[in-house]
């Protein structure tokens, strides 16, 4: 059975998120992402296929069914303080990913990598980052933190991002000035 607990990247990086502002959360299973960030006072979308854990997804907040993989983007024109993904990987969607954080707004994505064949599932190549792929992907964003690596508990190798939308070329500067603790 998968967690319930919010991962540990998302935890970490989730005060990069503006206040109050919209969280989406794109496969969401069983919302718990939505629970993270709606505890925390935002509103929250979940996105996924899957009808009996958008059931049960539905008391934290929106949801949408719609087979990202297959249907048309259902977000079109929307943006978002933040967007989560974790544990999914459809290549296709970066473009729409960047384009629904909103400026400002913050992208945490955590997936699997080359390498996690040798100790699991997902082993198909076509679910697994490449070296580097998240950092290409999302390179119109501020990259904040990155990792690339094997991870313990349950073994696994990953690949995990959090950037952020910049608002403008100067105020990224202020709100990130060099040497400040994140």
């Amino acid at each position: 059975m998968a967690s319930t607990q919010a991962s540990e990247w998302v935890r970490r990086w989730s005060h990069l998120v503006p206040a109050g502002t919209r969280v989406l959360d794109l496969a969401c299973g069983y919302g718990r992402h939505m629970r993270w960030f709606a505890e925390r006072g935002h509103p929250v979308l979940g996105v996924d296929r899957a009808t009996d854990a958008l059931q049960a997804a539905a008391v934290l907040g929106e949801v949408l069914q719609s087979d990202l993989e297959s249907a048309p983007w259902p977000l079109a024109g929307r943006q978002f303080g933040a967007v989560v993904v974790c544990n999914y990987l459809w290549r296709a969607l970066f473009g729409h990913i960047v384009q629904s954080v909103a400026p400002g707004g913050v992208l945490l994505y955590e997936t699997f990598a080359q390498g996690n064949e040798s100790v699991g599932k997902p082993a198909n190549p076509d679910f697994l980052l490449r070296p580097g792929e998240l950092l290409h992907a999302f390179s119109d964003l501020h990259v904040v933190a990155y990792e690339d690596g094997f991870l313990n508990h349950p073994a696994r190798h990953v690949q995990r991002i959090a950037a952020v939308r910049p608002l403008t070329d100067a105020s990224t500067a202020a709100r990130w000035p060099l040497g400040a603790a994140l």
